[in-house]
């Protein structure tokens, strides 16, 4: 199934909203470029996982963004929301690490499984930059498109929505600060939790889920209920 009939299946009003950027011609070539990766590659999520995050979190839901960079590349952990992994596989460390600081932050015990469904669910966008992956290979396919079209989503919640919230964890998302109105917008920046960059410090104890609920609750939307059990 091509890129633009997957679109299809998604939230009506992300497909709306969306119906025009697919047409250009960049997102034509990346088009062309995954049809060919999965016809010769094993390619990361499964075909029908590729815009789970705008299935699973409608347009008009959005309350948070949390924005990562590629899908797992790992065999059967990329499921198409960022940092979640289906239930059942093991967590992997960004993910592990971002569970000490949601007990530490927000007293809910640490989750049997590392499926961020229910989070998405609640109104968090759990969107990675790329959206696809080879096999083994983490980065292999940035610079394809995707980065143009996830920025375009990024100014589109931007410019249509208010009082969101945005989470960057790590130097790549904060580097899309540019692209949001922070007069309408909030945001939250630390390290980026993998074991490297969360062990040197500015991840652990910034406390991003009760802040982000503070916040919520000062603009009156309703807040995230974060546990997963």
């Amino acid at each position: 199934m091509q890129l633009n009939e997957q679109l299809s299946t998604i939230a009506p009003d992300w497909a709306q909203l969306l119906k025009d950027e697919v047409r250009n011609a960049y997102f034509i070539e990346l088009e062309n470029y995954i049809t060919n990766q999965r016809a010769t590659e094993i390619v990361f999520p499964p075909e029908h996982l590729v815009f789970e995050a705008f299935r699973k979190t409608p347009l008009n839901c959005v309350k948070v963004v949390l924005l990562g960079q590629d899908p797992y590349h790992g065999d059967s952990q990329a499921h198409g929301l960022c940092f979640s992994v289906p239930p059942g596989i093991p967590f992997p460390p960004s993910l592990r690490n971002i569970f000490k600081e949601l007990k530490e932050d927000t007293g809910n015990a640490i989750p049997m499984t590392g499926d961020l469904s229910s989070w998405a669910k609640n109104g968090v966008l759990l969107l990675n930059a790329t959206l696809t992956v080879k096999r083994n290979e983490a980065g292999s396919h940035a610079g394809k498109g995707w980065e143009q079209f996830t920025d375009k989503v990024i100014e589109l919640l931007s410019e249509k929505k208010s009082g969101l919230v945005f989470i960057l964890w790590g130097g790549y998302a904060k580097k899309k600060k540019h692209l949001i109105d922070i007069s309408k917008h909030f945001i939250i920046e630390a390290n980026h939790p993998s074991p490297l960059s969360a062990n040197r410090g500015g991840f652990f104890g910034t406390r991003p889920f009760s802040t982000t609920n503070q916040l919520l609750k000062k603009t009156g939307i309703e807040p995230i209920d974060w546990s997963l059990e």
